[in-house]
């Protein structure tokens, strides 16, 4: 059983959790990730590590609740158990010293790119930083971005704070010399930072963590299409170049049982019942 050490509500519905997990925390490196079971008959949910602590056996998460299982994992509070907690998985992000490297993430997934960013900043990288939300107030790890770049920009997708969009992304990258981009966030900003860097022949890293089942290599359902070839992103990931991977395949396979999803969120609302 894993033990909940911490847990912290960042925003409205996502939620940071510490977990105590001595043998994992030993061996995770920023960029891979965790599967667990919220109980016996859950199912088994991807989530990329914000952080570990070695000497305290623990490792962190942040959950966005968004759905039937992540719901329930949001319920739990300090001193809780979960039975199952499956990693470090997926091969670690390429950290060395690039020169500057640019760190751009959305939503929920600034907090496992924080854990990227300071490992570049540790390497003795010029880390430049893009964290964005839908909403203001739905901004997460700012300060701790603040922490380990050497700027940051902040932006919204409905300008409520700082720039709208990834409108600050083009001038960067016309005005500086980038060495690397890493982006982790919704598929459709990685495509679009992906596109945008392109003409620049600037390498852009992905984050992908698409619908998994056993997180081995196994089962398959996580195969992305990375130039021309299939790929496994619990095994070959989950970090990818996001000038060769097929978005347009990847988002139709994202929503292959949003149907399910859905009705096991309503069956959830009514009373706990599964399908």
């Amino acid at each position: 059983m894993y033990r909940i050490v911490t847990k912290r509500e960042l925003v409205p519905h996502i939620k940071l959790f510490e977990f105590s997990a001595k043998e994992i925390a030993v061996k995770t490196k920023p960029g891979q990730f965790i599967i667990l079971r919220v109980d016996e008959k859950g199912e088994r949910v991807p989530l990329t590590m914000t952080g570990a602590d070695p000497e305290k056996g623990t490792i962190t998460v942040v959950c966005h609740e968004v759905g039937k299982s992540t719901r329930q994992l949001g319920q739990l509070e300090e001193g809780d158990c979960i039975p199952d907690l499956l990693g470090p998985l997926g091969k670690p992000a390429e950290i060395e010293k690039f020169g500057t490297v640019l760190c751009i993430g959305g939503g929920v997934m600034v907090a496992p790119l924080y854990f990227q960013a300071k490992a570049f900043h540790e390497t003795g990288n010029t880390v430049i930083g893009g964290i964005g939300a839908r909403t203001e107030n739905q901004l997460i790890f700012e300060n701790e971005m603040r922490e380990v770049c050497d700027e940051l920009y902040v932006a919204t997708d409905d300008g409520t704070r700082g720039y709208k969009g990834l409108g600050f992304l083009e001038g960067l990258l016309k005005e500086r010399k980038i060495d690397r981009v890493i982006t982790m966030g919704p598929v459709l900003m990685m495509k679009t930072v992906s596109e945008l860097t392109r003409p620049y022949g600037v390498p852009t890293i992905v984050n992908l963590i698409p619908i998994m089942v056993d997180g081995m290599g196994m089962c398959g359902a996580c195969r992305v299409t990375v130039g021309g070839r299939t790929m496994f992103a619990c095994v070959d990931g989950p970090d990818f170049d996001g000038h060769q991977v097929d978005f347009e395949e990847l988002m139709i396979r994202l929503k292959m049982f949003t149907p399910q999803e859905k009705l096991a969120f309503v069956f959830q609302e009514e009373g706990g019942r599964s399908l």
